[in-house]
């Protein structure tokens, strides 16, 4: 604390007469905003500091009050400047030790001090993904790159050997910095949350996810794969139309149904508020991934997007607070009711179990709960995660189904092996006899991975190829740029679903393909996706053909969170000559 200097009271002598006497006009008002500090004083002994509280001289003078504060004010802001100095030396001097020991790791140039290359990065989601998979063929022949995105390194990771070393690691499932522009929406649940409360989350949450669950689902899945061909049906013979909205519709009606019991027709009402703000926070989010001057809270509180972020997140939220207060009631209100007599006979109740109706129910080893934010957390993160990666799957392969005929006309064949010209609903033991379709789906996630990018840190220090890697870094698996080598996949652009029969992929890396990620930290939930995009594709396939006259050069991937066609899917549809339908 500062405090003043002393001051040596005055020697006081005799009075001697020195003049006229001084004039006795009244002090000067205290400052505006300072008549607290004033104090009642008599005129004639008001002169200099020390007044007793007597009127006399005070032996030991001491500051007004006033002053007290300000030295209270400036001790506090000297105090803080000089932790903000010092935190900012440790954060420099920690940046430049990390610069020193990555800088043999190729990397892009220009790279600014603090903004990295941040600079050199477009805009606009199509053109930087553009621009990153151009830097990926660039460096195509090099184990790795770097990026400085600000003042944090990343490294960029695209063969399979390299990609390797992280995803088949324990020890490496920490989430990097750039996860944390997810908290406010999905909060610390699977996908984000990383240590002790992921693998307590994920072992929690795997039973979940088991086959007699995901039978009962399928169900709901021929429901709405039936739904949407009947909207489909006003497209054959016509014009070019964007199909896109109408698979995303399609999987959110099934991951409502699935995830949250509710059923919300979304495919009746195109103008979903819910699809609108998944993807402008998708967009909002990448952008400010990538923007460090955005990344301060407060900055990005006060900014447009900030403000645009703030009210997508609460469409977001209040949809899944009403529908898990709903499901909570719901579960009170049938506690005691789970027996019900009919014709006099007891029986009991099965209706679907949604994975809300889990959350609410499961606990972990110690026998405790989750709590509502725990549930609205994973709720969210399954209505994002399971919504629009598949939806946007199945964009891909109706469009790479379209662009190849053949590969359609294989496609058909397999399916009326299976089905003949009825119009049943798909079974568990028909999805395992379509083989053909399932290596259409894996090739066409090899082309167009719906995540195309995601990321880890590097808990300790590892060496890749000759390069040192310090603890704490962060890196980036592009499966987009993985799928692409040619070493793995020869003419890597060309829809080849033969790829993925058996005898063409054993022995190849199984990190060389991880549309779902790989390792422990896998997607927990690809078993789901993959039978419900055999489901909804057969179920259209079965009625329909597909052309399209879109060229690939026409599609402007933008990889976001989630890999999308920027223009949409554009296709024509024709009634199958074959189909009763």
């Amino acid at each position: 604390m500062l405090s003043p200097p002393p001051i040596e009271p005055a020697s006081i002598g005799p009075l001697q007469p020195l003049g006229p006497a001084p004039s006795r006009e009244a002090p000067p008002p205290p400052p505006q905003g300072f008549h607290f500090l004033q104090r009642r004083v008599r005129p004639e002994r008001s002169r200099g500091f020390g007044l007793s509280s007597g009127g006399g001289m005070s032996s030991s003078p001491s500051w007004p009050e006033g002053g007290r504060i300000l030295a209270w004010g400036a001790g506090a802001g000297a105090l803080l400047a000089g932790l903000l100095a010092l935190a900012f030396s440790r954060f420099l001097l920690d940046a430049f030790r990390r610069w020193k020991v990555l800088k043999p790791v190729p990397g892009i140039n220009p790279c600014y001090p603090l903004l990295g290359n941040a600079l050199l990065f477009e805009k606009q989601g199509e053109a930087f993904f553009q621009q990153l998979m151009k830097y990926s063929e660039q460096f195509r022949n090099i184990p790795l790159y770097k990026l400085w995105v600000g003042p944090i390194p990343f490294l960029i990771l695209y063969h399979a050997d390299t990609v390797e070393v992280i995803l088949s690691s324990s020890k490496y499932i920490e989430k990097p910095y750039l996860y944390k522009f997810l908290h406010p929406w999905l909060g610390t649940g699977l996908l984000t949350s990383t240590g002790d409360k992921w693998r307590s989350r994920r072992k929690m949450l795997t039973p979940t996810f088991h086959f007699a669950i995901l039978l009962d689902f399928l169900d709901v899945m021929n429901e709405q794969a039936s739904i949407l061909v009947q909207k489909l049906e006003k497209h054959v013979d016509k014009e070019p139309f964007d199909c896109f909205l109408y698979i995303t519709l399609c999987a959110l009606d099934i991951i409502c149904e699935t995830a949250m019991g509710k059923n919300i027709g979304a495919q009746n009402n195109k103008d979903s508020e819910y699809v609108r703000a998944v993807y402008r926070m998708s967009d909002l989010i990448h952008h400010r991934q990538k923007s460090p001057w955005l990344w301060s809270d407060f900055i990005y509180s006060i900014c447009q997007e900030g403000r645009d972020h703030s009210k997508n997140l609460k469409i977001l939220h209040t949809f899944t607070d009403s529908v898990i207060a709903e499901k909570a009631q719901q579960l009170k209100n049938q506690e005691h009711k789970s027996d019900v007599i009919i014709n006099g006979e007891q029986s009991k109740t099965k209706g679907r179990r949604a994975f809300l109706d889990m959350l609410l129910s499961t606990t972990d080893e110690n026998g405790k709960k989750m709590s509502y934010l725990d549930i609205r957390e994973e709720v969210d993160t399954f209505m994002f995660e399971g919504h629009d990666t598949t939806a946007a799957a199945m964009n891909w392969v109706i469009y790479l189904l379209g662009s190849y005929p053949e590969v359609q006309r294989n496609v058909h064949k397999e399916l009326d092996e299976v089905f003949g010209d009825s119009d049943r609903p798909i079974t568990m033991d028909d999805l395992k006899q379509l083989r053909y379709l399932e290596s259409v789906i894996k090739e066409s996630l090899r082309l167009f991975p719906s995540v195309p990018l995601f990321a880890r840190t590097f808990t300790e220090e590892v060496h890749i190829k000759g390069f040192k890697i310090p603890q704490g870094t962060d890196c980036i698996i592009v499966p987009y740029a993985l799928h692409r080598d040619p070493d793995v996949f020869p003419e890597p652009e060309e829809f080849r679903p033969e790829r993925f029969f058996p005898e063409n992929s054993n022995g190849r890396n199984p990190y060389a393909y991880v549309p779902f990620s790989a390792g422990p930290r896998n997607c927990i939930g690809q078993r789901f996706a993959q039978i419900e995009e055999k489901t909804i594709l057969a179920t259209i396939l079965r009625r329909f053909q597909i052309e399209t006259k879109q060229k690939r050069d026409e599609l402007y991937p933008v990889g976001e969170l989630i890999l999308r066609p920027n223009r949409g899917i554009w296709i024509q549809l024709k009634r199958r000559s074959s189909s009763n339908f």
